[in-house]
């Protein structure tokens, strides 16, 4: 087991024990291994410290050469927002389309896969799934993140993505409680707040949380968001009432409470991430996720001390820091012991849901499957901070392989449409859109692409809310590689 660094007293190693910080670099630094000496009990993993599984292997492996039940967490949901796959794409397509296929076993079978790739990885605990009801289509952050529109849909999938996922020894970890489905704004950039009645929150959002609670979810992740019904003064990630009385008591929850990224702006632009952490602890959270942003020592200085001192002026009770860190604990030792069901690798379960989810709707011209190189316009929002914008996502790649010589370009903007079909000259087009019904842009540079060149294929990769158009409309239900993949071979008849 691990020996503790001398010197080291029972306060600050609690205190370090409920932090989940990341780092830079692709093997660990030397001062995250002497925290982990100290007590620190749970690293993070993100984009850019992966290069490769073997890679990512040879690093937990580091990082347990120092501390043998150390709980090693990655945001790998599948589909578009991926870190183990960040440079190339996910083999799997994501919720919206498994929520779109609705084959709650074929849920299952996906998650087993990836929580296999990310044990063999050495990782253990996963921020995932999203138990989000997109309820409001104009949800920036959440989107094909999750099942769907449909409460019963959403509970269902991501109890089966639970027991998947933690039937391959990796923890769950459910999110974002009470539910971030119903906002307008991204907690990243802003506090989101949700105006609904408790009876609202009751059957539309906490029903999944709950189906994942009876699935035995190791970890719920809180969400930044302000839900006055439920407290007026705090968001979620820090507020009792939320944490403590309805999802440990009215819930019935024992195990681990996580924040979301403490340096997002709805935490940090108000109460600053120190404070934060205090009053998330305080308020019941187990483990304090920080790293996305900031990611070094002075981070996890700052955070540990603000935890002591919290508990030496009173402010912070020393027994609920003590038993979030025993929280921390139980769920390391959960991941230690967990055993995998035997299974074999199933290495094209993602594919074959990707291909199960596409939607494809004809348009009044009569379509045949492309045989000549295209040209691929990809229309292309900002990517919210939750997806990245270092991961590829689109169709052209596909295709390329396919109809080698096809070309591509990506637009943005007010004159995104006049500006692809000048560079796509005669080619046929194949325009690429990401959530066409949340961006005017967009939709006008479709209707100046479709009036100039009504023959052109238009590939819907978000959530297919905006009515169908183009000779032909292919609806993937999400970004992931395994998606472009199923959507150029429904274009060229492969």
């Amino acid at each position: 087991m691990t020996t503790f660094a001398s010197g080291t007293d029972t306060l600050t190693r609690d205190a370090l024990t409920v932090l989940q910080p990341g780092f830079t670099g692709t093997t660990a630094p030397d001062w995250l291994l002497r925290r982990l000496g100290e007590g620190l009990a749970s690293v993070g993993l993100f984009g850019r410290n992966i290069a490769s599984p073997a890679q990512v292997a040879a690093l937990t492996a580091q990082l347990r050469a120092e501390r043998d039940d150390v709980l090693v967490a990655i945001d790998e949901e599948g589909g578009d927002v991926t870190r183990l796959e960040v440079r190339t794409g996910s083999s799997f397509p994501g919720n919206h389309a498994l929520g779109t296929v609705d084959d709650v076993e074929l849920t299952r079978q996906v998650a087993r896969e990836l929580g296999r790739r990310l044990a063999a990885c050495g990782v253990n605990l996963n921020w995932a799934p999203s138990a989000d009801v997109n309820s409001n289509p104009a949800n920036p952050v959440i989107g094909v993140r999750s099942f769907g529109a449909d409460t019963g849909l959403v509970a269902r999938h991501t109890a089966a993505y639970v027991s998947g996922l933690q039937s391959a020894g990796v923890a769950a970890c459910t999110k974002h409680f009470p539910g971030h489905g119903d906002t307008a704004v991204d907690s990243h950039h802003a506090l989101p707040r949700i105006d609904v009645d408790t009876a609202v929150l009751d059957a539309r959002d906490l029903a999944p949380f709950r189906a994942a609670i009876a699935a035995g979810t190791r970890a719920v992740m809180s969400a930044h968001i302000l839900v006055p019904a439920l407290d007026p003064d705090r968001p979620a990630t820090l507020s009792r009432p939320v944490l403590t009385d309805l999802l440990r008591g009215e819930l019935g929850y024992c195990g681990l409470i996580v924040t979301d990224g403490m340096e997002m702006k709805a935490i940090a632009d108000t109460y600053g991430i120190e404070h934060g952490s205090v009053l998330a602890i305080a308020a019941g959270a187990d483990a304090i996720c920080v790293g996305g942003g900031l990611a070094d020592d002075e981070t996890v200085r700052r955070l540990r001390d603000a935890l002591v001192a919290a508990v030496r002026s009173g402010e912070l009770p020393e027994e609920r820091l003590a038993d979030a860190a025993r929280r921390v604990r139980e769920l390391a030792a959960w991941t230690s012991g967990a055993a995998a069901t035997r299974t074999g690798p199933d290495p094209e379960v993602g594919l074959r849901a990707a291909r199960r989810a596409v939607r494809v709707t004809a348009g009044e011209l009569p379509f045949g499957p492309l045989t000549e190189a295209p040209y691929v316009a990809a229309f292309t929002p900002v990517a919210n901070i939750a997806v990245g914008d270092e991961t590829p996502w689109g169709v052209a790649a596909e295709l390329a392989r396919l109809l080698p010589g096809t070309e591509t370009g990506s637009f943005t903007g007010d004159d995104a449409g006049h500006a692809a079909l000048t560079a796509a000259g005669s080619r046929r087009v194949v325009a690429v859109v990401r959530d066409e019904h949340r961006h005017p842009w967009m939709s006008t540079a479709l209707d100046t692409l479709l009036k100039a060149r009504p023959d052109t294929i238009v590939v819907e990769m978000g959530v297919p809310q905006s009515p169908p158009r183009g000779t032909l409309h292919v609806a993937t239900h999400g970004a992931s590689r395994v998606c472009g993949q199923a959507a150029a071979e429904v274009i060229t008849g492969a």
